[in-house]
């Protein structure tokens, strides 16, 4: 029993230990089970062991091919190492380690690939605009090439390419350069943008980077020289002695250098100049000849010719010249001469091509051209062009034009008078150009300020100004005698003709108007019928002053003949009566008087006449009219002559009326009439024939007095308007010879 259980005990020992060996030996590899390793590159396989201090190890290629790699044990570690990785290192790699009769493998497996360096692009040539050009991306040594992808961008934009491949030998690894090409044709736009080529190795079942490469290169656009030109200056026709200048340009990219040479007769070409301006002076007749811009850059050249041509000169003269100063309204001569040419042809214009407003002359080398008259559209720049042959000469002259044909005219708004202001005007005639005029306007002894007074006339159709200036002054005495003069200038330093200034002078001459006129009628202005009454005008120490005498009528004026001024009415009559006027006038003015003359009448012609007769009813009523011819009215007075009672009516318009009168009524009646310078009377008899009846003598007497009432009125008034025209009156004594 014992036995048994020790038995027991001893197996159960053995297997303990038996698994504790095996737990014990343990191996592992590295740096992992599965790695990406880099053609060309240094790889290494490490596989450690535990448990065992002394193990074998022994590496192996799944399919027994050779390692191509050096194996290293240090202790318990196995190092194979593959320096440089091929493609033949491409296995599962096996480490085997051996310990006291035990064995542990494990495995790595060994990918390759090959992604060394970024895209390479590579061109067909320089990039020339207009030029198609292959653009190829090589990604070179790639492994597995299959996987590779490649893709071009140009300027941040997608662009298809071509793929192909390209095969090299490198390091017996026979790696294959992938690529992708394309063709397009430059711009200019192009310059300065962006290609790039991408390329991808998406490989993520393996552990690497980079897995993307990429290249972007600057796109460098040339030109070939295009667009060659010559100018030349001033022609390619060069008269002998002159000098000529040629210019060449050219597009190109880079800038193409300029090379000037000229053609010889042996085919050959004389180098002249690297510059683009090409000047040669003091042209020779053997200097004519075909010259030659060639441009070049690396990328190509072009080239441009021009024939020079030297030629005897061809001149041309014109006179007078080079310019003229004109004046508008003359007539102007301009003659071209030309010389170094028998035949030449010969023609005028503007140097603004307007018409020439001339007559043109030729006659074998010389022309005229003839303006007549010169008007304001004749002042340009003339052109006189000679053409012989090819050659062709013009000469110019400047007709600049003025005008300035008289002296300043002086006028006046009026005649000089003495304290009367007058306007006085200078003024320069049909001035051009009438902004440079300048004018000064004075009188002898004192300044006058002066007021710019602008005129336009038409001159000839010229629209010529006149431009004047002005003074307002008032004549003295003392300005008699006295010089008033206006001076104008027309200062045009740079044109060449007189005169340039011109004066005007004037002597005044001033005169007083007529002053202290007197008209006046002897021995009054009121006069009787059949007077002598003499008018009499005079007037003040004036010289030169005319007196005329006339008389104001309905008709008109009447005018009397007389050189004294002295107008004798023998006998005046009514219609002499009225407004007499004297006047007295000079250069100077006039002078007007006046005065009314009064011619009196006496009463004359009286009539008077009873209605309804002188022998009349008790009762009825009477009517006498009193009709006179007098100046002024004559007063008309009745009165009846009685022993007892004496009654007097008046009236003012020669009308009394008896209102029903009685037997007293009955009597001698006496009219008188009178007026200031005489009278006239006369009496009449009325018989009443009586009928009975009660009548008041003092009723009669009352009539009267209130019929003289209105009468007496009115001569108080009349006589009251002769005092105002006279100066006095007596009323009183007016009325004594009438009581």
């Amino acid at each position: 029993m014992h036995g048994q259980k020790l038995g027991t005990v001893l197996a159960t020992n053995l297997l303990w230990m038996v698994f504790a060996m095996s737990e014990d030996l343990k191996i592992e590899v590295g740096p992992s089970s599965k790695i990406a390793a880099h053609i060309g590159g240094s790889t290494k396989l490490t596989c450690t062991v535990t448990g065992c201090e002394a193990p074998v190890f022994s590496w192996r290629t799944q399919i027994d091919s050779p390692l191509w790699g050096k194996m290293q044990n240090q202790g318990t570690m196995s190092i194979l190492t593959m320096d440089p990785v091929g493609l033949e290192n491409e296995h599962s790699y096996l480490c085997t380690a051996k310990c006291g009769g035990k064995e542990v493998e494990r495995e790595i497996k060994v990918d390759l690939y090959s992604f060394p360096r970024d895209p390479e692009i590579e061109m067909s040539g320089p990039l020339i605009v207009g030029k198609p050009v292959t653009v190829t991306c090589k990604v070179p040594k790639v492994y597995p090439s299959e996987r590779l992808e490649i893709e071009f961008w140009k300027d941040g934009s997608h662009h298809p390419g071509e793929l192909h491949d390209v095969e090299e030998d490198t390091d017996k690894n026979n790696l294959e350069t992938k690529g992708l090409k394309m063709i397009f044709t430059p711009t200019m736009e192009d310059m300065g943008k962006s290609l790039t080529c991408e390329a991808k190795l998406p490989m993520d079942e393996l552990d690497f980077e980079p897995k993307e490469r990429r290249t972007t290169q600057i796109l460098q656009v040339n030109i070939v020289p295009k667009n060659t030109n010559i100018s030349i200056t001033p022609s390619n026709t060069v008269q002998e002695g002159d000098s000529v200048t040629m210019t060449c340009s050219s597009e190109g990219l880079p800038p193409p250098q300029i090379f000037w040479s000229k053609k010889l007769d042996s085919e050959d070409s004389l180098p002249l100049s690297e510059n683009a301006t090409l000047t040669l002076v003091g042209m020779r007749k053997e200097d004519s000849g075909t010259y030659v811009c060639e441009a070049k850059n690396q990328f190509g050249k072009s080239r441009k010719e021009v024939e020079v041509t030297v030629v005897k000169p061809l001149t041309v003269e014109i006179s007078p010249g080079p310019k003229i100063a004109a004046q508008i309204g003359d007539s102007l001569v301009l003659t071209c001469t030309t010389m170094g040419c028998e035949a030449p042809f010969m023609s005028w214009k503007t140097q603004i091509d307007s018409p020439i407003g001339g007559t043109v002359h030729n006659e074998d080398s010389k022309s005229t051209l003839t303006i007549n008259p010169i008007g304001l559209e004749n002042e340009h720049f003339y052109l006189c062009t000679a053409s012989c042959g090819n050659k062709k000469v013009e000469k110019g002259v400047q007709v600049e034009l003025y005008s300035f044909p008289r002296d300043p005219e002086i006028e006046m708004s009026g005649p000089l008078i003495v304290g009367k202001p007058v306007t006085v005007t200078c003024k320069v005639p049909k001035v051009y150009p009438s902004e440079r005029l300048e004018m000064t306007f004075w009188k002898e002894g004192s300044h006058h300020p002066v007021e710019l007074l602008d005129i336009v006339e038409n001159a000839e159709g010229n629209n010529l100004e006149t431009k004047g200036l002005k003074m307002i002054f008032t004549p003295t005495m003392e300005d008699m005698g006295k010089s008033l003069t206006c001076e104008a200038k027309l200062p045009i330093d740079e044109m060449d003709f007189e005169p340039k200034e011109r004066k005007t002078t004037q002597i005044l001459q001033v005169s007083m108007p007529p002053k202290d006129t007197r008209l006046t009628a002897f021995p009054s202005d009121s006069v009787k019928e059949g007077d002598s009454v003499t008018i009499s005008c005079t007037s003040g120490d004036v010289p030169k002053s005319q007196i005329i005498l006339r008389k104001k009528t309905e008709m008109g004026d009447r005018e009397f003949e007389s050189a004294t001024g002295i107008y004798i009415i023998h006998a005046a009559q009514l219609e002499d009566a009225g407004v007499y006027e004297c006047e007295s006038k000079n250069e100077g003015g006039s002078e007007v008087k006046s005065l009314m003359l009064d011619v009196k009448v006496p009463p004359r012609n009286t009539t008077i006449s009873i209605h309804p007769s002188r022998t009349v009813l008790e009762g009825e009523n009477v009517t006498i009219t009193c009709k006179t011819f007098s100046h002024p009215p004559a007063v008309i007075v009745l009165k009846k002559v009685d022993v007892d009672n004496e009654v007097t009516m008046c009236s003012k318009n020669g009308t009394f009326t008896l209102y029903h009168v009685t037997p007293d009524d009955t009597g001698v009646y006496i009219i008188n009439v009178s007026n200031e310078v005489g009278n006239d009377s006369g009496q009449i008899e009325i018989s009443v024939m009586e009928i009975p009846k009660y009548f008041s003598p003092q009723l009669l007497a009352l009539y009267c007095l209130s019929s003289l009432v209105i009468p007496a009125t009115g001569m108080v008034i009349y006589f009251a308007r002769k005092a105002n025209h006279k100066g006095s009156y007596s009323l009183v004594d007016a009325l004594k010879s009438k009581v």
